[in-house]
């Protein structure tokens, strides 16, 4: 009876359903779509073979390269840790378990030049860490590599837990209660019984810190600076055809990156639907 008088509600005010439908449209238009086609259409501008020209520049390789290994590198050190730390946050009661909770939204609050900041003061050559690193092991941190890779894990790394966690917390203890009774080592229970019922949410939640990496832009300018070839990432890249006044240039970059990211987050939005299809 309710349902049926809600129902009737809708049906006699159809304008108020299509209202909101157009103002919601309207706003994501303007406010995402018109964005990405000005882009798309000016990154296309020369066609695809002026695209691939663009892409195809030593420098713009050299800094697709860089960022597309840093990212690598970043996802698989984040996703193992970030399973560790989710699996230790919902199988483990300890002191202080609600601050380390919290502690780990902290890098999405936390501007992302303010994150290059912090390493900087921790890892430049002018501080003990850096010095030593640098004098005793000829390991330069900051404006190289590694930085990159230090402020991606920093700001990449609640990804993978916030996508773990809530799945760990549906698991049942039985199941392992049940390996264990077995005979099941700890490690195999993990393997076997764990590990492929968190596979989904594994690999979303590494591809969506993949995908947060490439685009990552704040911390990579402090840590690494815009050097051609050696420390500028694909989205430093951008900024530097922007300074140069070669639009099409860093149109044609971010062509290639919204390309990634829209790929990305597809393939996440397929594992996550077909999850749920299964539980469903």
């Amino acid at each position: 009876m309710f349902d049926a008088s809600i129902k009737k509600r809708q049906a006699s005010r159809p304008w108020g359903q299509w209202s909101l439908r157009a103002v919601a449209l309207i706003y994501l238009s303007a406010m995402l779509l018109l964005p990405l086609a000005a882009v798309v259409s000016d990154g296309l501008s020369g066609g695809i073979q002026g695209l691939w020209q663009d892409i195809s520049r030593p420098a713009a390789m050299a800094a697709l390269r860089l960022s597309l290994w840093t990212a690598a590198v970043m996802t698989g050190i984040n996703t193992v840790m970030g399973v560790l730390a989710a699996y230790v946050l919902v199988r483990y009661r300890f002191p202080g378990k609600a601050f380390l909770n919290a502690l780990i939204d902290v890098p999405f609050a936390i501007p992302t030049l303010v994150t290059g900041l912090m390493l900087v003061v921790l890892y430049g050559p002018q501080t003990a860490i850096g010095g030593f690193l640098d004098r005793r092991l000829g390991i330069d941190i900051i404006f190289a590599p590694p930085g990159i890779i230090l402020a991606l894990l920093f700001v990449s790394f609640p990804f993978v837990v916030r996508t773990v966690q809530p799945v760990l917390t549906e698991i049942d203890l039985d199941q392992e209660d049940a390996a264990a009774t077995l005979g099941a080592s700890s490690w195999t229970t993990f393997r076997r019984v764990l590990l492929p019922a968190l596979a989904p949410a594994v690999i979303s939640g590494a591809l969506l810190s993949f995908a947060r990496a490439l685009g990552e832009f704040g911390s990579i300018i402090v840590v690494a600076g815009n050097f051609p070839l050696r420390s500028q990432t694909a989205a430093v890249y951008v900024l530097s055809q922007i300074e140069s006044d070669n639009q099409r240039g860093a149109s044609a970059m971010s062509v290639v990156l919204l390309a990634m990211a829209f790929t990305l987050v597809f393939v996440v939005d397929f594992i996550q639907r077909r999850q749920e299809r299964r539980n469903a």
